[in-house]
C-alpha cells in the first residue's frame, strides 16, 4: 500500500462447496485446485494488501460450542448442514470496498463474503 494513503481492512470469507473440499485430496483434481489458490494468494501477496490469512481444514474437523439455557454444549462438526462451508479467510488492507470486491471477484472459491473490519483492538 502507498505510504500515507488512507486504507481500511476488509475480511474476505471464502466459501467452498463440499465438492471443492473433496478436490483438496483427490489425486485427479488436487494439483489444479492447489494451483488456482496459489496463483490467487500470490497475486494478493505481491500486491502488498495482505494483512493476514489462512485456509481452514474441512468442516468435519470443526468443534462447535453453543450456550443454551445456561448450559455449554459441545458438538463435533459444523452447526448446520449447508451447501457451502467456510474454507478460509484473508484480511486485506485496501483503499475502499470497491477494491476489496475486485479482489473477492478473483477468488477461486464458490463465493466470498466481504466485510469491513472493526478498528483493531490494541493488546
Amino acid at each position: 500500500m502507498l505510504r500515507g494513503a488512507i486504507t481500511m481492512n476488509y475480511t474476505l470469507l471464502m466459501y467452498e462447496t463440499t465438492e471443492d473440499f473433496a478436490k483438496r485430496n483427490d489425486p485427479i483434481h488436487k494439483e489444479a485446485y492447489a494451483a488456482s489458490w496459489a496463483h490467487y494468494v500470490k497475486a494478493m501477496l505481491d500486491s502488498g494488501i495482505v494483512v493476514n490469512g489462512a485456509g481452514l481444514e474441512a468442516p468435519e474437523t470443526a468443534t462447535t460450542l453453543s450456550l443454551r439455557g445456561g448450559e455449554l454444549l459441545v458438538q463435533d462438526g459444523p452447526i448446520t448442514e449447508t451447501k457451502e462451508h467456510l474454507g478460509g479467510l484473508m484480511i486485506i488492507d485496501v483503499p475502499d470496498l470497491d477494491t476489496a470486491l475486485e479482489w473477492a471477484a478473483r477468488c477461486p472459491g464458490s463465493s466470498v463474503e466481504v466485510r469491513p473490519n472493526l478498528h483493531p483492538v490494541s493488546l
